[in-house]
């Protein structure tokens, strides 16, 4: 009977070491990101006008698990939700204009964090505005093209993805010319242009980088808007990596 009751009484013990246990450690190649949310609440006059408007939500991420504590601080600094948009909370609560601030991680391995950053919101017309940040977790500093090409191949990389948009550039071409408004909507698209001074914008993942370019149309003519998302494999870009930068074992010998 003795026995049988330190049997009993070992089970709840058991159970509070194993929920006692220490998680793993984290991976020292990439962060820990737990989601924050703030939820604006609007009243008064507005309000009153547009009830289905009265909450706005900012969902923002809080990384940890760097040991390097002043890179964290950096990576902490650079994803801060008020300098995303140069937007500060005071601002996003008088302006009545964001419905939705989110973010999605694209990468978070290698050493590299790849975050893309939307905000939604209403004022003649919905409008939305997105922003990627990569940051490389050793320094702590955002990626540029410099830290990842070489340099003296930045004009015929600018070409390579230049002409990728001209090819979308001429489709959208095509198809307004039955718009109204085909002759201006033409007219601006032939000024479109990837050069080097657009490599800093770009997005990495398990596939490749990804090269952005936002134009930023009236919304009238948001729908003639080249995609500006240009897919180049490690394989493609190998003669442009820079060797034993960040990209370099991403890029088979």
């Amino acid at each position: 009977m003795i026995r049988r009751l330190c049997i009993l009484l070992s089970v709840p013990l058991l159970l509070v070491n194993a929920y006692a246990q220490p998680r793993s450690p984290a991976r020292a190649d990439r962060v820990i990101i737990v989601p924050k949310q703030i939820v604006i609440v609007r009243s008064g006059e507005f309000v009153r006008r547009v009830p289905g408007r009265k909450k706005a939500t900012i969902r923002y991420p809080f990384v940890s698990g760097l040991r390097d504590q002043k890179v964290l601080s950096k990576v902490r600094a650079l994803l801060n939700f008020e300098k995303i948009f140069d937007t500060s909370l005071k601002e996003y609560r008088e302006f009545n204009w964001l419905d939705e601030f989110d973010y999605e991680v694209n990468y978070n391995a290698d050493y590299l964090l790849d975050i893309t950053f939307t905000q939604f919101g209403t004022s003649a017309y919905p409008d939305s505005q997105s922003r990627t940040i990569v940051i490389n977790l050793r320094t702590g500093n955002v990626l540029k093209a410099r830290d990842i090409f070489v340099e003296e191949k930045f004009t015929e990389l600018a070409r390579a993805v230049d002409e990728k948009l001209q090819t979308e550039v001429a489709e959208l071409s095509q198809a307004a010319k039955t718009n109204e408004d085909g002759p201006s909507i033409v007219e601006a698209l032939k000024d479109l242009k990837f050069e080097v001074k657009n490599l800093d914008d770009l997005s990495i993942s398990k596939d490749g980088v990804t090269f952005l370019y936002d134009v930023g149309f009236p919304h009238v003519h948001q729908a003639y808007e080249p995609v500006g998302r240009y897919l180049f494999s490690y394989s493609t870009l190998k003669p442009f990596v820079k060797p034993g930068g960040p990209l370099a074992p991403f890029v088979k010998p």
